[in-house]
């Protein structure tokens, strides 16, 4: 009776070791199975998160330990599409950097689909034409100011030069003192006796600048001194504004306080021209 009790134990020990031998490789095979569904969880809730740099590492990883797994392409076209939506919302705020980066890295998860990045990949070439635009026209402005700031400083340089030469003049024609005598003043245009003066200006045709400041530096002169109306004839009505401001600019160094008369007429066959007519003065 003892022996058999004894082999009956022996049978039952063989039986529990080969259930124990059974169970252990299962239980190893479960481990790295819950690993995976615990990276492809931390997967979604990144993704949520719109983390996609750390997306994008967390799904590297799990193609290393779940090569072949079938939900691999789909994580990876989202992660593209999230890439897509990031590059899109940094375009509408007008971050082209950001933008192009998200555009790179969506290409890079999906090189099998470059028409996934087209409509994106146009958007960006379009603002980035419509940067390039107004850079270059707050160029334009900023030469057009500089052109402007330079005119006015070469009018003022004038302006300089004509009043002193203006008080040298003066100075030598000045007689000792107690034998001076009130003397008329010069005209520098016109015939002071006649009812007008024409001023032929074919340097405004020629766009020869420097010729027409000269001449408008004489005719201010005449224009305070003898009170003249100043009647401009010009082929186009867009010259009109240019040399009466030329003009009057002139007038306004000789006299602060002088209003002058300015009229013009348009008259495309003519030579443009100037016509001062003396007025007395009350």
């Amino acid at each position: 009776m003892m022996s058999l009790a004894l082999r009956r134990l022996f049978i039952v020990a063989t039986l529990l070791v080969l259930a124990a031998c059974q169970h252990a490789p299962q239980e190893a095979a479960s481990v790295p199975t819950d690993a995976q569904v615990s990276g492809f969880n931390q997967l979604d809730q990144t993704l949520a998160a719109g983390d996609l740099a750390a997306a994008e590492q967390q799904l590297d990883a799990l193609k290393a330990s779940a090569a072949g797994d079938t939900r691999l392409d789909s994580y990876q076209r989202q992660l593209a599409e999230a890439y897509l939506h990031q590059g899109q919302q940094a375009l509408q705020s007008g971050d082209l950097h950001t933008a192009t980066t998200a555009l790179g890295r969506a290409r890079s998860m999906m090189p099998q689909a470059p028409a996934l990045t087209t409509g994106l990949d146009g958007a960006i070439a379009k603002a980035r034409e419509t940067e390039l635009s107004a850079a270059q026209e707050q160029r334009a402005a900023g030469a057009k100011a500089e052109a402007a700031r330079l005119e006015q400083a070469q009018l003022l340089r004038q302006a300089a030069e004509t009043q002193a030469a203006v008080l040298g003049v003066a100075r030598l024609a000045e007689p000792p003192v107690g034998n001076r005598t009130p003397g008329k003043p010069k005209a520098q245009l016109i015939n002071p006796s006649e009812a007008n003066s024409q001023v032929l200006m074919p340097m405004l045709d020629n766009h020869d600048n420097d010729s027409l400041r000269r001449l408008l530096d004489k005719a201010a002169s005449d224009v305070v001194l003898f009170n003249c109306a100043a009647h401009l004839q010009v082929r186009e009505s867009k010259d009109y504004p240019w040399v009466a401001a030329l003009l009057n600019a002139r007038i306004k160094r000789i006299d602060p306080n002088y209003n002058a008369s300015l009229s013009y007429t348009i008259k495309a066959d003519s030579v443009p021209r100037l016509v001062l007519s003396p007025r007395p003065k009350f």
